[in-house]
Order: structure tokens, then C-alpha cells, then sequence
């Protein structure tokens, strides 16, 4: 099973135990890595899940056992998808990594394949050949789509990347009916309800099975708390609820764990920037690109935590925006999950319970605005759908 398999530069290789996941939500973890040894091995103590590291004598690739799991990468030679490949080609718990793309995906494949890990590349150019790419997939993750430039919303995107998403969805109905889909392609807001109508009118629905990829929220959120307070990184939890746009971005300060005291100016300042961070990058990239370091980070912590649902760990928890009733006049939310063995075992709806007075506020004021994008979405498929009928 893939749950033996250990290798270097690891993220998914650390035991997952109760205390850890609900506090850490993610054995991904930036202190797995080092610039000062080209192996690290973990010990057996653990701090709420952060492994001790000690340096190996040797360097070891991988020992004895692989991953089991199949992934495929739509948009694996963007922005996104090329750092997002190379980190998934270091789990333990992947065999085989499929990467498609428009073009361009050959140097990406002939590059990794030269990383020696144990994980199997292989590329996939045109749409010919998207069907090869997902032949026996367990998890897709979609990163495909056009990147924000300077002075664009995530609804700017919808034009284009809508109808990308909802070809790549078609084709995963298609050939990979059973997989896991992690949304990543923005408006996410908008892009997960449109894989939705499309895997209904496929009849390959399941809602336990399709992520909206908002983790980026919940990594930018601890990075800011941690800085502003001054806490070991490691230690710090935010959850991160609403939607992945702007003010439908909500992340619950009152709910960080280590329990911390906020001033009312750092609770609208920290807010307002994990809200606004993608548009912080956007404009220090000066035109340069998008989010597209952390945003590769961000998701394969994600996909590390589907992993480990699929191979039956215990309590793994991450947020994500899913069809939900946590909020009932909003069909899809973020919210935390907990992630099992055919995608989401349960929907969290316990943390909007006891909000501060800020939180309730901000969580009325995004209802709208995040009612919107999903109903953009659904429109669009059900004017698609009209569409071709004429």
C-alpha cells in the first residue's frame, strides 16, 4: 500500500494522527525541506504533527514500497502546473503522474523524469490525447486556464476559463468517472459549480468527489497570523471559509489555533490582506504572472491530504469550497472537511458556530456576492447546454 512508501524531501510521509490533522489539517509542511542537506529523515517525535529532522548520512531517493495512486495534471506546463508536477513527483504515495497540456508538456516531462524519484511522468499534447492522460486516474487536478494580470478580477477570468473547465470536466466524465477533482482554474467561485452541471448532465456526479482547491486561503492565512504574532509557523491553524475571491475570502481569526488575542485593526488588517494577497502578488509580479509558487504549494498540500483520505488515514481535515448545507441558501462553500476513502466523509459546519461579531457581519456581507458566482456558473452551462440544441 502507498501508506508504506517513504522517500526523501517528503511531505506526505509524516504518521497522521488525531491532534495533528485538526489542528495542522496537512503533514505538508515547509520545515520537511532543507538547503542544508539533500536528505532529511524524520524521528519519531513529533510536535502536533511537525516532525524533528535530522540529517542522513546518505542520500536516499526512496526506500522499499511505492505510491499506489494514478494523478493527472491538466495545465501541467503553466505557471502553476509545472511547479505543482515537480512536487508531486517527490510523494510517496503517487505512482504515476499523467501531465497534459495544450502544449509545451514534453520539456516538462522529459525534465522531470530526470528527478530521481520513483514516481512515473509521462506527457500528454493536444486534446487527442487527453483522453490517454486520464486513463485510470484517482485524483485530477485542473490548474489549467489563463493567470490574472494587473488590474483583473478572478471574475475577469470567467470568460475564458469557463469554457476550458468545462471541456477538461467533460473529459473526466468521460475517462476518469471515478477521480477525485481538485478545481484550481479561477473564478473557483464559479469554476466548481460549472464541473458540477457539466458531471450532472454527464450523470457522473458525485459531490463527495469534486474540490474547489482554496488551501492557498488557509496557507497565506497562517503565514500572516504567524508573522503579525510572532508564533512558530508550524503551529498555526486558520481556518478559511466562504468562497476564493476577495471579500467571499473569510478567514476566522477567532477560531486560530494557538488560541490568540487580535485588536480590532489587526483583525480587519490581517483579513483584508489574506483577502486581497493574490492581487499583492499580482502587482509585484508587475505583469509578470500570478500566484503561482504558493498557489503550487497550496495544492499539493491538498492533494497530499486526498492521498491520504484515499489510503484510509485517520481524521485528515482540510478547507475546501464543496456543495454544502453548512450555509443553507449557498449550494457550494468553503468550510473544513474531513477526507476519506471516496473523497469528502463530512462537511464542518461547527466552526461558523460562535463567531465574533466581525465574522458574522463579514459572513452576511459575502452571501451575496458569492450567490452570484454560483449561479454565473450554473447559467453558463445551462446556456451552453441551450446553445447547442439551436
Amino acid at each position: 500500500m502507498a501508506a508504506g512508501a517513504t522517500a526523501t524531501l517528503s511531505f506526505a510521509s509524516v504518521p497522521c494522527i488525531k491532534h495533528q490533522l485538526r489542528r495542522g489539517a496537512s503533514a505538508f509542511n515547509a520545515q520537511q525541506f532543507s538547503t542544508s542537506s539533500s536528505h532529511w529523515q524524520h524521528s519519531a517525535n513529533l510536535k502536533w504533527g511537525v516532525p524533528r529532522l535530522r540529517a542522513a548520512k546518505r542520500v536516499i531517493v526512496a526506500q522499499a514500497g511505492a505510491g499506489s495512486y494514478k494523478v493527472a495534471i491538466l495545465g501541467a506546463a503553466g505557471g502553476i502546473g509545472e511547479p505543482l508536477s515537480l512536487l508531486i513527483k517527490m510523494s510517496p504515495l503517487v505512482s504515476a503522474l499523467h501531465l497534459y497540456d495544450i502544449a509545451n508538456v514534453n520539456g516538462v516531462t522529459a525534465d522531470l523524469s530526470h528527478c530521481n524519484t520513483p514516481v512515473e511522468v509521462a506527457g500528454f499534447t493536444g486534446k487527442e490525447e487527453l483522453a490517454g492522460s486520464l486513463a485510470g486516474a484517482d485524483v485530477v487536478v485542473i490548474p489549467a486556464g489563463v493567470p490574472r494580470k494587473p488590474g483583473m478580477t478572478l471574475d475577469d477570468l470567467f470568460s475564458i476559463n469557463a469554457g476550458i473547465v468545462k471541456e477538461l470536466v467533460e473529459a473526466v466524465a468521460d475517462h476518469a468517472p471515478g477521480a477525485l477533482i481538485h478545481i484550481i482554474s479561477n473564478p473557483v467561485n464559479s469554476t466548481v459549480p460549472i464541473a458540477a452541471e457539466v458531471l450532472k448532465r454527464k450523470g457522473a456526479y458525485d459531490p463527495r468527489k469534486l474540490f474547489g482547491v482554496t488551501t492557498l486561503d488557509v496557507v497565506r492565512a497562517n503565514a500572516f497570523v504567524a508573522a503579525t504574532k510572532g508564533l512558530p509557523l508550524a503551529d498555526v491553524d486558520v481556518p478559511v471559509v466562504g468562497g476564493h475571491a476577495g471579500t467571499t475570502i473569510l478567514p476566522l481569526l477567532s477560531k486560530a489555533r494557538p488560541k490568540v488575542a487580535f485588536t480590532d485593526e489587526e483583525v480587519e488588517e490581517l483579513t483584508a490582506r489574506i483577502q486581497n494577497a493574490g492581487t499583492e502578488v499580482v502587482e509585484a509580479k508587475a505583469g509578470a504572472g500570478s500566484a503561482t509558487l504558493s498557489m503550487a504549494y497550496a495544492a499539493a498540500r491538498f492533494l497530499e491530504a486526498s492521498l491520504r483520505g484515499l489510503d484510509g488515514g485517520d481524521d485528515v481535515y482540510e478547507c475546501a469550497y464543496v456543495q454544502s448545507q453548512v450555509v443553507p441558501e449557498l449550494p457550494f462553500f468553503a468550510s473544513r472537511v474531513k477526507l476519506g476513502r471516496e473523497g469528502i466523509e463530512e462537511v464542518v459546519g461547527s466552526e461558523l458556530r460562535g463567531l465574533s461579531e466581525y465574522e458574522a457581519r463579514a459572513l452576511e456581507a459575502l452571501k451575496p456576492q458569492l450567490k452570484a458566482s454560483i449561479d454565473k456558473g450554473i447559467a453558463y452551462v445551462q446556456q451552453q447546454q441551450e446553445a447547442a440544441l439551436n
